[in-house]
């Protein structure tokens, strides 16, 4: 979605005009901008008025991409675990101080996406964060609700303005790289897969607070690279890490300590 701008008046009426372009597996943002910049003086004849801005929108709701999982209660642990996801997700639907953390967990595995893939990440979040307040109130991007089995049904609908062709994600080796072992031909086929990584990275991180706590995951993964400051490589990281854990002493000369009576 594209919008044009023009002023009737300097401080006076606006006219939004909204070109629609069908970018294909391009990202499309130098193409639509041109597009913008073509039609402005065509606009402001008819209009009476000036064209102030010629660009594009990141808000692309004409690129919803979908997501849905069906997640097995009893792999879950039960229904009581269900209802407690439930819960935690509820307060994310009404609550948007809770709703920002609960997105950004969903943007933390797309972006990462976005980034391997040459793609333009600040887009995506831009996109995604508007999309989330679209009626009004800024909510969760993700719903989640349980089938007539009672298993946890999850979906994710985000905007996804990305491409394969042209832009960096065409010359940068890693970028390339990337897309090659994600096997896709197209940028529907990269969007899927995008928006899945974030209904399963939105998933584990609800899960975990539903159940023993994020802060748990954290303070692992933060001993380990603690354990990989002082040194410690291959099998020490985690023997490392545990240790730390176990003591409740997560700390570099501590750390420095363990790896020396291992070695």
């Amino acid at each position: 979605s594209i919008l044009i701008i023009i002023l009737s008046k300097a401080k006076g009426k606006m006219i939004v005009v909204h070109l629609i372009v069908d970018v294909r597996d391009a990202l499309g943002a130098n193409a639509v901008n041109t597009m913008c910049e073509a039609l402005a003086p065509m606009l402001e004849e008819v209009s009476g008025g000036k064209v102030r801005l010629r660009i594009l929108s990141n808000l692309a709701d004409k690129r919803l991409i979908k997501a849905t999982a069906i997640f097995d209660k009893e792999k879950m642990g039960g229904e009581k675990v269900v209802d407690a996801f439930l819960e935690s997700y509820n307060l994310a639907a009404i609550d948007p101080y809770r709703a920002a953390t609960h997105n950004k967990g969903i943007m933390n595995g797309i972006d990462s996406l976005i980034v391997a893939t040459g793609n333009d990440f600040r887009a995506i979040e831009a996109g995604a964060h508007a999309y989330a307040s679209r009626n009004g109130q800024y909510t969760s991007l993700s719903h989640y609700y349980k089938d007539e089995n009672g298993d946890l049904v999850g979906e994710l609908e985000l905007p996804m303005a990305i491409g394969i062709i042209g832009g960096a994600g065409n010359i940068h080796p890693k970028a390339k790289l990337s897309k090659k072992i994600l096997g896709i031909k197209t940028a529907k086929e990269l969007a899927d897969i995008v928006v899945s990584v974030g209904l399963a990275q939105n998933f584990a991180a609800v899960f975990a607070l539903s159940t023993v706590g994020i802060q748990k995951g954290h303070m692992s993964l933060h001993a380990k690279n603690i354990a990989v400051m002082a040194g410690a490589t291959g099998t020490q990281i985690d023997k490392v890490a545990n240790q730390m854990i176990k003591e409740g002493k997560i700390k570099l000369d501590r750390a420095e300590e363990i790896l020396k009576d291992i070695k």
